[in-house]
């Protein structure tokens, strides 16, 4: 299997498989391609293609649990492609995977919703009960910078949970039955699914369940609780918090509350792009939405192409948790190995089988964003209207802004959905110290050194190239950790007493875990052994011994 990358990757960590990396061989090729602008030239794509080993994935028979919850071993076993991330980068505001049209074809195997008429689900939804038809608002600042008319689809202001979620889950529960409610009703999500269920149970008077991951932000959390839901945090991601909570549904009764893979949920989303249609009196360009499990953006694809088929829907994805892309480039749904946590909200290891079919029939491609784009769009958002958004909630205007500057697009309208503002405070230092990076046209250095106090050593200096610096027998390591509690402590341990540590540093990144830094005294016999100890803790590391900016810093 072979796995295309355009232009950008990021830095490789063992533990993964890196498209780039000093410990592959690769080859590399130059496509030419049409760039969409106004001008129509022809610009080149430097691509790299990397042989990928796919792996098949088996959902785990037993998992990590919080306390005294405990999955069971399922009875069906489904099977699909485990793929990394990294094994699909291409240059931020290029669409990158445009979807093949099968329209005629569905490879959902559980359902059969290809007769779903969606536009009349979304025209009859129930959602205005609870929910409140968001405003679209101008972003005159956003828009005088990038020379296009940017329009932002407010549904971080939906009442009580602050987020588009609130939707998917009342129009589904609103439909079930007395028996149905009375016997209650379960979901699992890592947060604002959970709450848009929490405050839809207490609207209809139904007793809710909702399993999170143990990695959930405390505000999220917290929030479902004073809901008046009942949580059980249970695992570590999103996919054993839904195992936990499917044999839970069936063991009790309860009518489990998909987050995105359900016809009344894509049809209760569906009702943000029938509003977007309806407030926007202008010829539209694009819609651009965030992408998790893929209901949002299969809701208003199935509205706003029904009766807007000229407007682009464009996916929006982290770098580092693109699902959906891999997805669409691959032809079928996949699962992601491993994924970034920094978005939570749109974390998701594997879309859903009828979001993936309504996405690859209707929409128009998928735009990847960094951290430090997200961030970026995060403080746009705060100077623009006093509001702080979630990151997964400013995933749509980091792809908007990289899209527009990409194709340079000039004077259309496009609308950003921003989709939620629960953020987690103790993530603001995070966010404020990334968002000037993501900010810069150009990469930043800082450069560090000792000069005697002379004139003429100065001068020297101004031409000098340093020469690669380290000490005799010493490396330096760096380490990605969950934000759980024991982990750092488990690293230390696992080195302690095996060889002298001569430098620790230790950054926290909010729940997408934490960047440490040890300086060992590992001698050139021992590195296979450093390696094997470094391979059993289960976290990603990379070797930062030949970082010449981080060796002239350190010495």
């Amino acid at each position: 299997m072979e796995a295309l990358c355009f232009e950008y990757s990021p830095t490789p960590l063992f533990g993964t498989t890196p498209c780039h990396s000093m410990f592959q061989k690769t080859k590399t090729l130059t496509i030419n391609k049409a760039a969409k602008s106004h001008k129509n030239q022809l610009s080149n794509i430097t691509a790299t293609l990397t042989n990928q080993k796919v792996e098949i994935f088996h959902r785990a028979s037993h998992l990590n649990s919080h306390k005294k919850t405990k999955l069971p071993k399922p009875s069906h076993i489904p099977q699909l492609m485990r793929v990394p991330a990294e094994s699909l980068v291409y240059e931020s505001g290029f669409l990158g995977v445009v979807p093949k049209k099968l329209a005629g074809e569905s490879h959902n195997h559980n359902h059969n919703y290809k007769d779903i008429n969606y536009l009349n689900e979304i025209l009859l939804s129930k959602v205005y009960d609870v929910a409140v038809e968001t405003p679209l608002e101008y972003a005159s600042k956003l828009s005088e910078k990038l020379d296009v008319h940017i329009w932002l689809k407010r549904e971080d202001l939906q009442p009580g949970v602050f987020s588009f979620k609130l939707r998917r889950a009342y129009n589904m529960m609103a439909k079930l039955s007395r028996e149905q409610l009375r016997k209650g009703v379960i979901c699992c999500s890592a947060g604002n699914h959970a709450q848009g269920v929490a405050l839809s149970a207490q609207k209809l008077g139904v007793d809710a369940v909702v399993a999170m991951p143990t990695t959930t932000p405390e505000i999220k959390l917290k929030t479902v609780e004073r809901l008046g839901a009942t949580v059980v945090l249970v695992g570590e991601s999103y996919a054993e918090a839904q195992e936990y909570a499917k044999h839970r549904a069936k063991e009790e009764g309860r009518t489990f509350v998909p987050g995105f893979d359900h016809p009344d949920i894509i049809a209760g989303q569906g009702t943000v792009g029938m509003e977007i249609v309806r407030q926007l009196h202008a010829p539209l360009h694009a819609i651009f939405v965030p992408v998790g499990g893929g209901g949002l953006i299969a809701g208003i694809a199935a509205y706003v192409k029904s009766v807007c088929p000229e407007v682009k829907i464009i996916g929006v994805e982290p770098y580092d948790a693109n699902s959906m892309a891999l997805s669409l480039y691959h032809g079928q749904r996949i699962v992601l190995d491993k994924m970034g946590n920094f978005a939570e909200g749109v974390a998701i290891e594997e879309v859903g089988e009828e979001t993936f079919r309504l996405c690859r029939e209707l929409i128009d491609g998928v735009i990847l964003v960094s951290h430090d784009a997200i961030c970026a769009s995060i403080k746009d958002m705060f100077d623009e209207k006093r509001s702080i958004l979630e990151p997964a909630g400013a995933l749509a205007i980091a792809g908007a802004k990289a899209y527009c500057k990409y194709h340079g697009l000039q004077g259309e309208n496009v609308v950003a959905v921003t989709s939620g503002a629960n953020m987690n405070f103790n993530k603001l230092r995070l966010v404020s110290q990334l968002a000037d990076v993501g900010r810069q046209h150009e990469p930043e250095a800082v450069f560090s050194t000792i000069v005697p106090q002379k004139r003429e050593k100065l001068e020297q200096f101004s031409g000098l190239v340093c020469d690669q610096l380290s000490i005799e027998n010493e490396i330096l390591c760096r380490f990605v950790i969950p934000d759980r509690p024991g982990v750092l402590m488990k690293l230390l341990n696992a080195f302690n007493g095996r060889w002298t540590m001569n430098l620790f540093h230790y950054q926290g990144q909010g729940e997408s875990g934490g960047n440490v830094l040890m300086g060992l005294q590992v001698v050139s016999s021992e590195m296979d052994e450093f390696k094997a100890l470094a391979d059993t803790l289960g976290c990603d590391y990379a070797f930062e011994t030949s970082n010449k900016a981080l060796q002239l810093l350190l010495h």
